[in-house]
């Protein structure tokens, strides 16, 4: 059971939201949250799988909600889907620099959210890797790219080549029709990845490849 806790200050959106994901088997809403102080209480208390904060919330945005979450070793495994109304927001790429684990825009479809939920909560790709791309290239040009650092060097060329894939927003499967693999062995590759480059999930892997220069906005259109 995927256990989903639910912060917007909007009761009407968290209310819609739980009707949608409380139909489902497999999830749980197991609490809700109307401001980002709110959430990050409710996130310790509750421990659920999968967070989906908004990231405009009075109190404490859902920015430095998700820091804090993220950051705390208590909660080693919650994952964070940062809500916005936007899809050009501002702070999408800070909320990936902070942690998320990806995002939504608020009119999405149903079965996207109810898909969203489960994939996060399994660890295996970003939410909508398509506007994920957009947005990630849109606001990686408006920061200061560090110089690639020395960590990058322990990966092997076919690792580079994983990464530049997952940084376009490809499924592991998708990594494997690509380069003639089998899903397991795409998959081994994404997490050796992430363990030599010390990486907490697949939103950071994208966020480093970009600002690394390893792959550059627009390489793989949607």
């Amino acid at each position: 059971m995927i256990r989903a806790l639910l912060a917007d200050d909007q009761n009407l959106v968290r209310a819609g939201f739980r009707s949608i994901l409380t139909d489902e088997d497999d999830i749980e809403v197991v609490g809700e949250a109307a401001n980002g102080t709110h959430a990050v209480a409710k996130a310790r208390e509750l421990r659920p799988d999968v967070v989906l904060m908004d990231i405009r919330m009075p109190e404490l945005d859902g920015l430095e909600a998700t820091s804090q979450i993220v950051s705390d070793p208590r909660l080693d495994g919650v994952k964070v889907i940062i809500l916005t109304t936007f899809d050009l927001d501002d702070y999408v790429y800070g909320a990936l620099k902070a942690g998320a684990s990806g995002f939504l825009v608020k009119d999405t479809e149903p079965a996207e959210l109810i898909h969203a939920v489960r994939v996060v909560a399994r660890g295996d790709a970003l939410i909508a890797p398509s506007v994920t791309r957009r947005l990630i290239a849109e606001f990686a040009g408006r920061v200061k790219r560090p110089e690639p650092g020395p960590e990058l060097n322990a990966l092997t060329e076919r690792e580079r080549e994983v990464m530049v894939l997952v940084a376009a927003g490809l499924s592991n499967d998708e990594i494997a029709e690509k380069l003639v693999l089998s899903p397991a062995t795409a998959k081994t590759h994404v997490s050796r990845i992430m363990t030599k480059l010390r990486l907490r999930d697949r939103a950071q892997l994208v966020v480093l490849a970009y600002e690394a220069g390893m792959i550059t906005p627009g390489w793989l259109t949607p």
